[in-house]
């Protein structure tokens, strides 16, 4: 079985700071397995990784549209934020790419609400049901699953890390390693291994803005 995170954030994301050496050393003691790296606005990070690291890593980007943030995996250029949700999932099936719903339902971090999932249900391709972040919020998990379910749609397990504390706490486990092609369907027989990333993985974003902006 394969371990895969389809969620988190390096130190190109402003709120992020997991590194080359944070994401190398995850590979190489198999922490975890296949990563995709889903920077704010950015895909620069994840281009350079996967060409130090190879296929494990999955270029990705958390982009803003003007109805939440949406994520694009597989992606060969950047998503321009402010876009609708719909004609951002359009940009990223464009180009190849696959989209997944980061943290639906939820209003604190831009999920995408009911009457957005409901018009992209069909462009859909996988939806987090679990948030390694979503740890006081199971409710949104809970629904999520329930939604994913009623659309027939796959589901994930992704950490959300944005700091090495947690990292490879969340993840989905795959039969076999996966591609563009193949990570939809692996994902509709995948346990899901729903640990929370722990306390100081939920302090990251804020903390790993302070410092940023201090400097």
């Amino acid at each position: 079985m394969y371990k895969v995170d389809l969620h988190t954030h390096s130190t190109a994301s402003p709120d992020g700071r997991l590194s080359v050496k944070d994401y190398r050393r995850a590979l190489e003691t198999q922490l975890l397995d296949v990563i995709a790296v889903t920077d704010h606005n950015d895909i620069r990070f994840a281009q350079s990784l996967q060409q130090a690291l190879g296929d494990q890593i999955i270029v990705g980007e958390e982009v803003n549209t003007s109805d939440g943030e949406l994520v694009g995996l597989y992606l060969t250029q950047r998503l321009e934020p402010g876009l609708t949700a719909l004609e951002t999932a359009d940009a990223i099936h464009a180009q190849g790419g696959l989209v997944y719903i980061p943290h639906p339902f939820e209003r604190a971090r831009k999920g995408l609400q009911a009457t957005t999932l409901s018009t992209l249900s069909k462009k859909i391709d996988i939806i987090e049901t679990y948030n390694g972040r979503a740890w006081l919020r199971a409710n949104s998990s809970h629904k999520a699953g329930q939604w994913a379910a009623q659309y027939g749609l796959s589901t994930a397990s992704s950490s959300d890390a944005h700091g090495k504390h947690g990292f490879g706490n969340t993840y989905s486990l795959l039969a076999e390693l996966p591609s563009r092609t193949k990570l939809v369907t692996l994902l509709r027989q995948a346990p899901q291994v729903t640990d929370s990333v722990g306390p100081m993985g939920l302090l990251y974003p804020k903390l790993n803005l302070l410092i940023k902006r201090g400097h």
